[in-house]
């Protein structure tokens, strides 16, 4: 299967099916040994986390998003 053919099954998925593939997929690629990120996302996941060092508060849990996400489109 191409990109292209991937692209369009995809589509045809429900939106609570959706965000489940992303989920999934975020969840694999610290798995894979080719992922590796360019120094400007070294940089950026930086400065992210030095942002939540000087205030967790402002954190919106990963599954939190998911959720808002499913209860808004799915």
């Amino acid at each position: 299967m191409n990109t292209i053919d991937l692209a369009e099954e995809i589509r045809r998925l429900s939106v609570d099916e959706r965000i489940r593939l992303i989920e999934e997929i975020w969840k694999s690629i610290p798995a894979d040994p080719e992922a590796s990120l360019t120094n400007a996302q070294r940089n950026e996941l930086a400065r992210r986390i030095e942002s939540y060092r000087r205030d967790p508060s402002r954190v919106i849990p990963g599954e939190e998003v998911f959720r808002e996400l499913r209860e808004r489109f799915g």
